[in-house]
């Protein structure tokens, strides 16, 4: 498919998605790492219980609340 044809359907709203080669896709800055962190057993305790109420995992809120946190962190210059 030529690029003017892609932009065009692009533009028009149709679905291109059969047009991409998704299994080499890659979100920037999204690459997963794993990270080991040893939290107080009552910090757990309360992460359990705030992901239980929001039903969510543990694991769920932790990044929400560390990407939050992060978000007011102002860049480094």
């Amino acid at each position: 498919m030529k690029v003017r044809k892609f932009d065009a359907d692009f533009d028009s709203g149709k679905n291109i998605t059969a047009s991409l080669d998704l299994a080499k896709a890659r979100r920037p800055l999204q690459e997963q790492k794993r990270v080991n962190v040893d939290f107080p057993a009552w910090m757990i305790e309360s992460l359990d219980r705030e992901a239980g109420r929001l039903g969510v995992t543990r694991q769920s809120i932790i990044k929400v609340w560390l990407a939050e946190r992060l978000e007011q962190t102002p860049p480094d210059k």
